[in-house]
């Protein structure tokens, strides 16, 4: 099956899959936080997450999964266009490495933008995003997106809210425009309980490790969850298209999460096995150990 054959059935499969899903966080009466089930003393979920022996035997399989789809993207020349939003601590950046762990950096490039410069302030919004989407045969991850005006831009007052509601209306068409010219465009929001981002936040201020994760702006809008949720509730509504539908994430089980994000993306994209020519390691000489040349090396100290 050719590229474009390729691309359009996959544009009518996410369409099918659009009309057919039943997706929450429509109104702040039916948020999806609330479909997460939690205990009433404690505020951790009844269901627990897997174990991490039980997750790495799925995942290693979701792995193989993924280097199939990557040879796939590579001989199709095919573009996907992956994006990742969420609140602070929802889970973006590990469901992400999940992605990418075993996968070529050449073909899944990860975008994480910072702040914009004042030039960039000066340009039409979406401008920067541009120069980001993929070119045939690469699949583009944003961590966050230019859905940043939706969402913190609008919550935090870094614009207008004339700027926010005229973001909301031409985010479809451009996005439509994407997947007119050939980019499959996946978009998941990663929902994430009070209680649980409340719990990943506070475990960074103590972990060397996490610490970096824990901006000044991540305290400031750690009040605004509110805020938040109508912002976000804003967006679905006006950016839930059947070209370019929001897929919710119940987050507050990482693992499970990271793999339902991967099975649903292997089942959106139509992707097929390429074929490859088995590999046969040619026959090599090495010279014996008293035959070869030395050479003035600095060797590191082993300390481990």
């Amino acid at each position: 099956m050719g590229q474009h054959s390729d691309i359009e059935h996959a544009t009518q499969a996410l369409r099918a899959k659009a009309s057919k899903a039943v997706r929450s966080g429509t109104s702040e009466n039916d948020a999806p936080e609330r479909s997460q089930t939690r205990s009433a003393k404690r505020g951790e979920p009844l269901r627990k997450d897997l174990k991490r022996d039980d997750y790495e035997k799925i995942l290693r399989k979701l792995h193989v999964r993924l280097v199939d789809l990557q040879e796939w993207v590579r001989h199709e020349a095919a573009k996907v266009c992956i994006v990742f939003e969420g609140r602070d601590g929802a889970g973006k950046g590990g469901a992400i490495k999940a992605i990418t762990a075993r996968v070529s950096p050449r073909i899944f490039r990860v975008v994480a933008l910072a702040a914009p410069t004042e030039r960039e302030k000066s340009q039409m919004y979406i401008q920067r995003y541009l120069p980001h989407l993929p070119s045939g045969g690469e699949v583009v991850i944003f961590d966050r997106s230019w859905y940043n005006r939706a969402g913190v831009e609008r919550v935090m007052g870094f614009c207008t809210e004339a700027e926010a509601k005229h973001f909301l209306g031409v985010a479809p068409h451009v996005e439509k425009s994407m997947i007119d010219s050939g980019i499959i465009l996946l978009k998941y929001w990663l929902e994430v309980s009070p209680e649980q981002q409340e719990k990943r936040l506070r475990e960074r201020i103590d972990d060397g490790r996490k610490i970096w994760k824990l901006s000044d702006m991540d305290i400031k809008s750690f009040k605004r969850w509110d805020d938040y949720t109508r912002a976000r509730n804003d967006m679905f509504a006006a950016t839930d298209t059947s070209w370019a539908p929001w897929f919710v994430v119940p987050s507050d089980h990482k693992r499970r999460a990271r793999l339902n994000i991967i099975e649903h993306l292997l089942a959106s994209i139509p992707y097929k096995r390429v074929s490859r020519e088995k590999v046969r390691f040619p026959k090599r000489h090495i010279a014996e150990a008293d035959q070869r040349q030395p050479l003035p090396l600095r060797l590191i100290d082993e300390a481990y």
